[in-house]
């Protein structure tokens, strides 16, 4: 059984939100969010940082099949990933900073390592 978390939304919904999550973690390095959505975002990010480090064609296109913009790919390929060519997994960070003021949910900040 799938570990998948449904996040309360429909599943275009979801797998948008993830997309453009982990597009937004490429870019700044850094994206403020809930906890469980920053630990569905970890699951894919680290998943395309693999792929980054793999290095070939068919890696790359895998990724541009998520990551909508491909400036973002060619960071991820030419300078995020060769930065852990020598890490084994464990390439993103998760810091708890406490309820929300609103709503009480759980805030995190989900960093590249």
């Amino acid at each position: 059984m799938s570990t998948l978390r449904k996040l309360g939304r429909r599943t275009d919904h979801r797998k948008a939100m993830l997309r453009n999550q982990v597009t937004s973690l490429f870019e700044h390095g850094r994206i403020e969010t809930t906890l469980t959505r920053a630990k569905e975002t970890r699951r894919m990010a680290e998943k395309m940082i693999t792929l980054g480090k793999r290095g070939d064609l068919h890696a790359r296109r895998q990724v541009l099949a998520y990551v909508y913009d491909e400036d973002i790919v060619t960071k991820l390929f030419e300078e995020i990933a060769p930065n852990y060519s020598d890490r084994a997994g464990g390439y993103t960070r998760i810091m708890k900073l406490g309820p929300r003021r609103g709503d009480g949910t759980e805030i995190a900040i989900l960093e590249l390592v």
